[in-house]
């Protein structure tokens, strides 16, 4: 293919004109292509050129050699000289010289276009015959030779990855902007050029356009343009990328991989690897590692993961290379973090290579991903037995003892996640780390157990159970603490929590009692086999636990010495969570803990409890407490339970176990409604007669008394032997017991004919709480009902409630309510046959008391002043009764 030419420069005046024109153009080439080259091949001398060089002067001005494109889709390839003076002696000429390629077509041979720098076949002046000698090729001139370019690119190290970065922007995208190269010298703009199109794919590096030198990049339309220092600046104008060469190299990493990769490629000076496919960053890192050329983190990453995803495809040889590349350099520093990606990247290859390539061609790799993941703090790999060659093991071993070792015992780290994986590789490479298992063990139960259970657990809503600690333990006299710091109340001094308010302090609510409904209070621990969130071990932990026997042992007695102190907070982690405790005998508290009970029945859960210990809680005590927690957890038995319990097991073990005042709080913390509580009291007496405080012991002799009212055993002086109780401890009884033993006596002194000398004391006693409780059963249904059915139950309760008017404030206003608000609505709505009962007992008990009977129950005026002869007058601060001896709802009046 002959190419077309074009030379323009000044000339005589001819067919043409005088002055810059076309002096030699190649026949059929169009006007429009000349007026439009014109525009491309002009030339401004630099300002700092002698305005009159000589012959050697001009030698040393820049060469503009350009590649542009033109509006039909075709090529300019042009060179423009400065040659001095014209034909008239006017300084200021240049000769350009081009060639014009249509579109679609390349240069001879495929040849770049950068290839034609200096070549012979430019001239610098016009044919003399004005006809442009026939060029079919353009033959390189041998000036960018490879071994010039790779001393230039060394010397130009720094601005290699900027400019390749900035290059691949440009010629993937015509909007990018245009990049600016400043040089000293036009031939070093070229040699960057050269540079450029030998790392482009060859398709982009025959379209890329550029000139070597202009005095106004601004004007210029190529992609790269090449200018000197004394060139128009364009740096303020963010359209261009500007690499001005002649100052201070560039610092800092750039962050084009691809980039990176090519500068080093060209300062390791194999460009053949080039040839490949240079776009392919992943197959242009393996060419450079197999090639032993040091690459960055990010690009061996990229190079890892290339050979991960076509590992089947390359030869064992290849594999070793690009292995030896990809570990080459120093290990890391202990405690520096390594490249994220590129440990996961070199993670992957070993996972696809390993077990699948020999063992000589993965092993340093295996050795390079644990080294690094143990040095470095990275997440470490899961390596074979058969990963590592016998000096690989050797090497790694010594190097990564200490470290290993130091991981172990790192108390920052969660033992539950490095540290183990650090123990699997102390294991893979028989590291002796049997010293710091008992350690290990100790934070990785500690970690277990602190973790929540639920969200509530989390917030710091959950509660503790109740304090049961054995002997050698912090004393009860220290404070119990709930989880998430909410305290539970002080216990007693001597290790008993009293329930209930006493007189002299108040106290949060007794505890729970009895079976609860279903789902526990929130944030309570609940019972192994309960319906709840499951939380269970790490799948890390007992996959260590499982193949480490010493780890088992000694995590086994952690967990077990916790299980002790804690059994609610053990059992709400490690009940079904696998833990494995029949690989190893022993741990009785936490076998408790770990091993679901299904029984509903909580007696029978407990009994099922104690069986899974494997130990009888007569040769172990402690076993007692630990089962007593996890049936009860944050509660107390029921009456009945408790007096089984210690029946059956008998007082010396419950003594030894230190669950004696867990079943002596369970009698005095009792519900109302625990109807066995008394026989409770009544075994504890008999039990631990000795050894009980003056509070307690009172505090039994009330409830077992309570027992006895309305028995046989009941005996006499009811009133003065509860308040005897009561007052005549060296402490204070607790609050419910006092209320119970009141409860009982008021039904007591309700309960058919009541002694005088019983409700004599109870009128002279004043007692505020007795008669509280006694006025409360006096208005309760029980005694309502039996008013309305019985006859001669009116009569007893008008002769109690109408006796001993003035003995004591309290008591006159006590009877007067109950005659008032009680007894006198029931006895208005009798029928008539019973109010002749009520009068015909009232006259056996003597015609006094009818007497006043018939005075009360009179209606009008008499019958209130009979109510007040009577003692149903009203209180000296109280206004004046209403009407149907009604006293008003307020005032200080009683309901």
């Amino acid at each position: 293919m002959t190419l077309a030419q074009l030379h323009y420069t000044s000339a005589p005046p001819g067919p043409d004109g005088s002055g810059f024109r076309f002096t030699a153009v190649s026949a059929g080439v169009p006007q429009g292509l000349l007026r439009e080259a014109e525009q491309l091949i002009g030339y401004e001398p630099p300002r700092d050129c002698p305005a009159r060089p000589d012959a050697e002067q001009l030698k040393g001005f820049p060469k503009a050699f350009s590649f542009s494109e033109l509006a039909d889709g075709g090529r300019l390839l042009s060179r423009t000289v400065y040659i001095g003076a014209d034909y008239s002696g006017r300084w200021g000429n240049f000769h350009a010289h081009a060639v014009h390629l249509p579109s679609g077509t390349r240069l001879p041979d495929g040849a770049l276009p950068i290839t034609a720098w200096e070549s012979p076949r430019w001239a610098d002046a016009t044919p003399p015959d004005g006809r442009p000698e026939p060029v079919d090729r353009i033959e390189p001139s041998g000036v960018l030779r490879k071994e010039a370019l790779v001393a230039f690119a060394v010397s130009r190290a720094g601005w290699l990855a900027p400019f390749f970065a900035d290059l691949r922007a440009v010629a993937a995208d015509p909007g990018a902007g245009q990049l600016v190269v400043v040089e000293h010298d036009s031939a070093d703009v070229a040699q960057w050029i050269a540079l450029a199109c030998a790392v482009l794919p060859r398709e982009q590096a025959h379209r890329l356009t550029f000139t070597t030198y202009t005095r106004r990049p601004q004007q210029a339309r190529q992609q790269i343009v090449g200018a000197l220092p004394s060139s128009e600046p364009v740096a303020h104008d963010h359209r261009y990328r500007v690499h001005d060469c002649t100052g201070r190299q560039p610092s800092g990493p750039v962050a084009d991989t691809w980039a990176e990769v090519c500068a080093r490629i060209w300062r390791a000076g194999r460009t053949d690897l080039f040839h490949n496919d240079p776009e392919d960053l992943g197959q242009l890192a393996v060419a450079a590692l197999t090639a032993g050329i040091e690459l960055r983190a990010d690009a061996r990453a990229t190079a890892a993961r290339w050979a991960a995803e076509r590992a089947g495809a390359l030869s064992d040889e290849t594999l070793t290379a690009l292995v030896a590349g990809l570990c080459g350099g120093p290990l890391p520093a202990p405690g520096a973090v390594p490249d994220e990606a590129e440990q996961a990247a070199l993670a992957a290859l070993l996972a696809r290579l390993d077990g699948q390539v020999p063992t000589v061609v993965s092993a340093p790799l295996a050795a390079r991903v644990l080294a690094s993941a143990v040095l470095g703090r990275g997440p470490v790999p899961t390596l074979r037995a058969g990963s590592l060659t016998p000096r690989a093991h050797d090497e790694l071993a010594r190097d990564l003892a200490p470290t290993l070792r130091a991981g172990l015992a790192d108390p920052q780290e969660p033992p539950a996640g490095r540290p183990l994986a650090l123990l699997r590789v102390a294991d893979l490479l028989d590291i002796d780390c049997q010293d710091q298992l008992p350690d290990l063990a100790g934070r990785l139960a500690r970690e277990l157990v602190s973790r929540p259970a639920d969200p509530a657990a989390a917030d710091g809503d959950g509660k503790r159970s109740r304090d049961l600690r054995a002997p050698g333990q912090p004393g009860p006299d220290q404070r119990p603490r709930r989880t998430g710091g909410d305290p539970l109340p002080d216990p007693s001094p001597h290790g008993l929590r009293v329930p209930g308010p006493t007189a002299h302090s108040p106290l949060p609510d007794p505890p729970t009692h009895g079976p609860r409904v279903p789902g526990p209070p929130e944030g309570t621990a609940q019972r192994p086999g309960e319906d709840r969130p499951a939380v269970g071990c790490p799948p890390a932990l007992l996959d260590a636990v499982h193949a480490h026997p010493g780890l088992r042992v000694a995590l086994f007695g952690s967990l077990n010495a916790l299980a002790v102190a804690e059994p609610t907070a053990v059992a709400r982690v490690l009940t079904g969570s696998g833990l494995p405790v029949a690989m190893q005998p022993g741990f009785p508290h936490l076998r408790m803990c770990v091993t679901p009970a299904r029984a509903a029945d909580r007696l029978a859960r407990f009994h099922e409890v104690v069986r899974t210990a494997g130990v009888s809680p007569h040769a172990d005590p402690t076993v007692l407490r630990t089962a007593l927690q996890l049936t009860w957890p944050g509660e107390l038995p029921t009456g009945q339970e408790a007096s089984l319990l210690l029946n059956e097991l008998r007082s010396d073990t419950h003594r030894a176990a230190g669950t004696r005042d867990l079943l002596i709080e369970a009698a005095l913390a009792a519900p109302r409604d625990d109807r066995d509580v008394p026989a409770l009291a009544v075994d504890l007496l008999r039990c631990f007669n000795t050894e009980l405080r003056p509070g307690q012991r009172a505090a039994l002799l009330l409830l077992e008394f309570t027992g006895l009212l309305g028995t046989e055993g009941e005996g006499e002086e009811w009133v003065r032997r509860v308040l005897n109780l009561r007052d005549g401890a060296a402490e204070p009884v607790p609050d419910p017991v006092v209320d119970r033993a009141f409860r009982a006596l008021a039904r007591r002194l309700l309960d058919g004919v009541v002694p005088e000398n019983e409700l004599y004391a109870l009128a002279r006693s004043g007692e505020p709480r007795l008669l509280a409780a006694y006025e409360r059963a006096g208005r309760s249904d029980r005694v309502g009902d039996r008013l309305r059915t019985v006859p001669t139950y009116v009569a007893a309760r008008f002769c109690d409630w109408s006796a001993f008017p003035g003995t004591h404030p309290a008591w006159d206003e006590t009877r007067t309510t109950l005659l008032t608000k009680v007894l006198r609505p029931i006895v208005r709505v009798l029928p008539a046959e019973d109010l002749t009962a009520v009068e015909a007992a009232l006259g056996r008990a003597g015609r006094g008391k009818l007497d006043a009977y018939r005075a009360w129950n009179r209606p009008g005026a008499l019958g209130r002043l009979a109510g007040r002869l009577s003692g149903r007058g009203r209180r000296p601060d109280q206004p004046g009764v209403w009407s149907g001896d009604m006293e008003p709802p307020s005032g200080g009046g009683r309901r």
